[in-house]
């Protein structure tokens, strides 16, 4: 009988140990499948809110093209003249697969509102997602 104890508990400890390989907390790192997806959608709700749904007048001339579905594996949203949705994007703003780089460029960036994009962005990447005026 003194042998039924040890073996209860080494069949305890593998269900457990298993049971703990089956956990589905976070992990820690980027993962290979990411995406930056849930970023890119979180810096582009934030953008439609405080760019577009505030009516900040330094923004009026835009519009957000988000193009979030990405195989490329760089997700982005665009800044293009209000009403053309087809024509050259102004303000790129991508994100890299397993990174947490956001690239942010395009000719609107070298005017005097590209600072405050730029600024925006980054601030909104970092996790705080108030709007600034």
């Amino acid at each position: 009988m003194q042998t039924r104890a040890p073996l209860a508990t080494t069949a305890l400890l593998s269900v457990l140990l298993a049971l703990g390989a089956c956990s589905t907390g976070p992990s820690v790192g980027p993962q290979s499948s990411d995406t930056g997806l849930d970023r890119m959608e979180r810096l582009a709700l934030n953008a439609n809110r405080c760019w577009f749904k505030s009516k900040d007048p330094a923004f009026a001339a835009y519009s957000l093209a988000p193009e979030l579905s990405s195989f490329s594996g760089r997700p982005r949203f665009l800044l293009v003249p209000k009403g053309k949705p087809e024509a050259r994007p102004l303000v790129v703003v991508e994100g890299e697969s397993g990174s947490a780089r956001i690239s942010t460029y395009g000719p609107l960036m070298s005017d005097s509102l590209g600072g405050r994009i730029g600024a925006d962005v980054n601030r909104w990447a970092a996790g705080n997602n108030g709007c600034s005026a």
